[in-house]
């Protein structure tokens, strides 16, 4: 395995699992600066990874 694959099977792998993540913080609340900067690096590193994982083999239909 390469290591540019690799890469893009971890974005992948991650930009599918990471909204999982949302939901504790929206059970929270973002009621604070502390929280909504949480939020925003959640969407950066989630989009990131969206873009990274989007030419990985396994997502596209056949």
């Amino acid at each position: 395995m390469h290591l540019g694959s690799a890469v893009t099977t971890v974005g992948f792998w991650l930009g599918t699992l990471l909204p999982v993540a949302y939901f504790p913080l929206f059970f929270a609340g973002i009621d604070s600066v502390g929280m909504l900067s949480v939020f925003l690096v959640l969407l950066v590193v989630h989009a990131l990874a969206l873009i990274v994982g989007h030419d990985y083999p396994g997502s596209r239909s056949q």
